[in-house]
């Protein structure tokens, strides 16, 4: 079973958009609540067919563009253009291997205050960013 806050702001959103509450969908929260770090749609749908075999790619997908409406999940895409989902929680940024692919979160409040004091220099009033590093990972680096 997926956490209870989460099923139940999915089910409020689902109610406000006169949307149906299914076992498909519940299913999919469950896996996608479980996963680590970022995962692809497609990913996920081999994940959710593990447990429940009946649930199509087009329900997975589906699905999770409704978490990223509820607010419960968020969409990144990276270089190499696969789009990826990660559960929504606080700002941070990215590490990206551009050799295997490996995805690194961090946090670094020198970075968001020296972000905040160029956009005040020029006048900017900041709403969102994304702040992604790119390189190779120490693993890649070895080889």
């Amino acid at each position: 079973m997926a956490p209870e806050f989460e099923q139940k702001a999915l089910a409020r959103y689902l109610e406000e958009h006169n949307l149906k509450q299914t076992k498909q969908r519940e299913a999919v929260l469950e896996v996608f609540l479980s996963t680590q770090g970022h995962i692809t749609s497609e990913e996920l749908h081999r994940r959710v067919r593990e447990q429940h075999p009946g649930v199509g790619y087009t329900t997975v997908y589906r699905t999770m563009k409704l978490l990223c409406e509820a607010g419960l999940a968020s969409e990144r895409s990276f270089d190499d253009g696969a789009l990826r989902y990660e559960i929504f929680h606080e700002h941070h940024d990215h590490l990206v291997c551009t050799r295997c692919g490996k995805i690194v979160e961090f946090e670094c409040s020198m970075i968001e205050g020296a972000q905040d004091q160029i956009a005040d220099r020029y006048g900017f009033r900041l709403l969102r960013h994304r702040h992604e590093l790119y390189g190779l990972c120490p693993n890649c680096q070895a080889e």
